[in-house]
């Protein structure tokens, strides 16, 4: 089966998946925003701990109404531009589409299901160090997996062709349970992509520090607890231990919300830390920390989002 793919959101995260699928010969197609004539004329660098490569011809789109129906649709955007999804998605859609939500946060596929009853979902769970600083150009620093959990897929197999793909790709990807997976990432997640906006800092500071290493760690067994609470199985304390080893194996690193901070735009507060708050609360656990964490992070943006 050959699949067609298509990026949606060819950030650092979308443009290195997608890239390395070109790479490796599979049918991909990106939307790019403000970058897209200077792909469209110069093609997609990619600077890679595993080797650097480059993509002289990319099949750059500004508009999804200009590309093909897709077999599978990496959506790769910020969660706070998901209001768009509706009519960015709407074009590359047939009866037997996956989208694969790579966000981060809890609660993205139960509210786009919403508004696409129908629509094959999955959610993706990116463990991938990249960043992009200028047009066309994304710098893949460390790690690179992706773990998808299936949440509404009504033929799994084409989601096992998928990440077949993505493995050929060079991509360590796995197909494991979704809530799991969401859970999971929400663990590395929850701590250090707040703390360094707070605390205005990266991640290898808050690791040498014994105060915030010891306050991220609590931070961790918090979420997990939150896990437990929501019935996720093979999730203790031994996760976070791994957790911790995985970021101190890590070079300096600035989390996504922090670079939204530092670039003053919005953050991904709302399902990074409202949703998981409140389905916690519904299982009858209360996030302390991630509570505290949150209302700073509403404080922080209020004053640069009027």
């Amino acid at each position: 089966m050959t699949l067609k793919y298509g990026i949606i959101g060819s950030g650092a995260i979308g443009g290195y998946c997608g890239g390395k699928l070109a790479k490796a010969g599979k049918d991909v197609h990106f939307l790019f925003h403000s970058d897209y004539e200077y792909v469209k004329s110069n093609g997609l660098q990619i600077d890679s701990v595993d080797g650097d490569f480059h993509l002289s011809e990319v099949n750059a789109y500004r508009s999804t109404k200009d590309m093909p129906k897709c077999d599978i649709v990496l959506v790769c955007l910020k969660s706070t531009n998901n209001g768009l999804l509706k009519e960015m998605l709407t074009p590359l859609l047939h009866k037997n589409t996956i989208v694969i939500l790579i966000q981060n946060g809890i609660g993205l596929e139960s509210d786009l299901q919403e508004v696409f009853p129908d629509l094959n979902l999955a959610g993706g769970l990116a463990f991938i160090c990249a960043s992009k600083n200028e047009p066309g150009h994304i710098n893949h620093q460390s790690l690179g997996k992706i773990n998808i959990g299936a949440y509404s897929c009504s033929d799994i197999s084409i989601l096992k062709e998928a990440i077949k793909d993505l493995n050929e790709s060079g991509i360590d990807t796995k197909l494991v349970d979704y809530e799991e997976a969401r859970w999971k990432k929400a663990v590395w997640n929850i701590p250090f992509n707040g703390m360094t906006v707070v605390l205005n800092t990266t991640t290898d500071k808050l690791m040498a520090n014994p105060n915030t290493e010891k306050l991220i760690y609590e931070m961790m067994l918090e979420v997990i607890e939150a896990a437990q609470h929501a019935g996720v199985k093979n999730i203790d304390s031994s996760f976070a231990d791994k957790t911790i080893d995985m970021t101190n194996a890590m070079p300096p690193y600035s989390p996504s919300m922090k670079l939204d901070y530092d670039y003053k735009r919005p953050m991904e507060i709302k399902y990074l830390y409202s949703r998981s708050i409140e389905e916690a609360k519904k299982n009858g656990y209360n996030m302390v920390k991630a509570a505290m964490l949150e209302k700073q992070l509403l404080f922080i943006e209020s004053q640069y989002l009027k």
